[in-house]
């Protein structure tokens, strides 16, 4: 399959021009900590207990795929905290070529700290660590504002990671929290947050930020 793919998926994620409704059902799970997929077949532990707000899903009868979009949020008096997105890329056609993916890209590069590859067994998980705001008037978190939730128009830590299964299905994981949720004292200007300028708390938040990130990738198995 095209690399386009996982573009055109990216872009119905953070556009929302998918709203089918998908619900958690049986091929993914949460209990706790614990996420569970069964197609593709993989288990990851998380950093917060996060609970399902919205899921849809998109045929891309081009790519001879199919794709799959959970939303979790944790929230505090129904201010979100934190969000969690799995994207699930299945491929539908058997005849169609494996499903590929470009490399994760930063939105800047000045706020973007750490990018890398990891190997487990045979697989190999891309991951990315940058600064993005989160703009509760995009389209694509309607659905969240609609059940009442409260999305600050806030700067977030965002860690991503994605990997291949077998050329059979793509994963893409965009995690990402809130930087006032930390509890100490920072600036909320971008130009500190730059990674040539990071230091004091700004720099404990971020450390704090990538040892979560790093183990809920490093804890993922495919069974």
């Amino acid at each position: 399959m095209r690399k386009g793919l996982f573009y055109l998926l990216s872009f119905l994620i953070w556009l929302g021009i998918a709203t089918m409704g998908l619900g958690e059902g049986k091929d993914v799970e949460i209990k706790g900590k614990d996420l569970l997929s069964l197609k593709p077949p993989f288990s990851m532990k998380l950093p917060s207990e996060f609970r399902l707000i919205h899921s849809f899903s998109h045929e891309n009868p081009k790519e001879s795929s199919q794709t799959r979009v959970f939303f979790y949020i944790k929230d505090k008096r129904k201010r979100v905290e934190e969000m969690f997105i799995l994207q699930i890329a299945d491929k539908t056609n058997p005849q169609a070529s494996p499903i590929m993916a470009p490399p994760l890209k930063p939105y800047t590069e000045k706020r973007s700290y750490s990018k890398g590859k990891i190997k487990k067994g045979d697989l190999e998980i891309d991951y990315l660590i940058q600064l993005i705001a989160w703009n509760p008037q995009a389209s694509s978190l309607k659905p969240i504002i609609e059940k009442g939730m409260t999305i600050p128009h806030q700067w977030a830590l965002q860690g991503q990671c994605q990997f291949i299964y077998l050329g059979e299905h793509a994963v893409l994981i965009r995690y990402s929290k809130d930087i006032q949720t930390f509890g100490l004292k920072i600036s909320t200007e971008g130009i500190d947050w730059e990674k040539e300028r990071l230091s004091g708390n700004e720099k404990r938040i971020y450390e704090s930020f990538k040892k979560s990130f790093m183990d809920m990738v490093m804890s993922i198995e495919v069974k």
